[in-house]
């Protein structure tokens, strides 16, 4: 019987007698069976045959049903065996279908999260920072208008310019940490890049990746190479950081090798639990190695 092939539920077959009671069933012989699906039996050379529904959530997800082409009926109770390997598959299944319902769930969480961000940075340049920036301009302007033996006068207006400045330098920095343009414009390799500029200790990129990938993709890769950055400058002690990306069986590959003191710990308050949770929402790996005294190597798989 090759994969695919579609068989009636009426007339007398097990399958079909399933259906109807909801529990285990048997038919003990199909000579005088009737129905399409009892004549393709017969086609076959069974005999007999037993089987059980797989109860998922109350509702009948499948059937698992055993055949005999040997003349007379199955042995006693052998809809009652198969009926306990179906509860197996029963439970299998109800924990994939659970498993796969957390990671849409987080999916969405995840997606929400970053919409909400992007909102936000957007709101904040468009906003916040762009009046303070001309509030900047309006002092100066004033400042400009002080008479020139008003020293004083000019001198706290240009505290208090240079004071905004201050602020709106802020501002860019936290809006660009929150979700930078330059990942939603030019991609993932110009955002690393830019993420290695402002890196307080040097990094050595070797980008292999040209094209764009779906957006939740580039968003996870970006925030796992500014929190290893981070830790690294932060707790590892290292001289330099390397950056690599590819592609390779429909997956970015992502790794941040620092040559510091290692011993980073997943879930050990160093942000990467969070990462993880980020890569593997998206059915992808995350591994940290990172021996005492030989440096932190994070690698991170995402299909595309």
């Amino acid at each position: 019987m090759p994969t695919g092939e579609r068989l009636s539920l009426d007339g007398d077959n097990v399958a079909a007698l399933i259906q109807r009671q909801g529990a285990a069933a048997r038919m003990d012989s199909y000579v005088d069976a009737t129905g399409p699906t009892a004549e393709r039996v017969r086609s076959l050379g069974l005999q007999s045959g037993a089987g059980a529904p797989i109860l998922v959530d109350g509702r009948i997800w499948g059937a698992v049903i055993v055949a005999s082409a040997r003349a007379g009926p199955l042995p006693p109770g052998t809809e009652l065996r198969i009926r306990d390997f179906a509860d197996l598959v029963a439970t299998a299944i109800t924990n994939a279908e659970t498993r796969a319902e957390l990671n849409a769930s987080r999916a969405r969480i995840a997606a929400a999260a970053d919409q909400a961000r992007q909102r936000f940075e957007r709101d904040l340049h468009d906003g916040a920072q762009q009046h303070v920036v001309s509030l900047g301009l309006q002092l100066r302007a004033l400042e400009a208008r002080v008479p020139p033996d008003q020293h004083e006068l000019q001198r706290q207006i240009s505290v208090v310019v240079d004071g905004l400045g201050s602020v709106a330098a802020e501002l860019r920095e936290l809006s660009r940490g929150m979700h930078p343009a330059i990942l939603s414009k030019g991609g993932l390799g110009p955002a690393i890049k830019a993420l290695a500029r402002r890196s307080p200790i040097p990094v050595a990129l070797d980008l292999n990746v040209t094209a764009r990938m779906p957006e939740q993709v580039e968003v996870a890769a970006y925030y796992v190479v500014a929190e290893a950055l981070t830790n690294a400058a932060k707790y590892a002690r290292a001289s330099e950081v390397t950056v690599r990306t590819g592609t390779a069986d429909g997956s970015l590959l992502l790794t941040i090798r620092d040559d510091g003191i290692g011993g980073a710990v997943v879930g050990g308050g160093s942000g990467l639990i969070g990462l993880k949770d980020r890569v593997e929402v998206l059915a992808g790996r995350f591994e940290v190695v990172s021996p005492h005294g030989c440096g932190t190597t994070l690698a991170a798989t995402i299909p595309l």
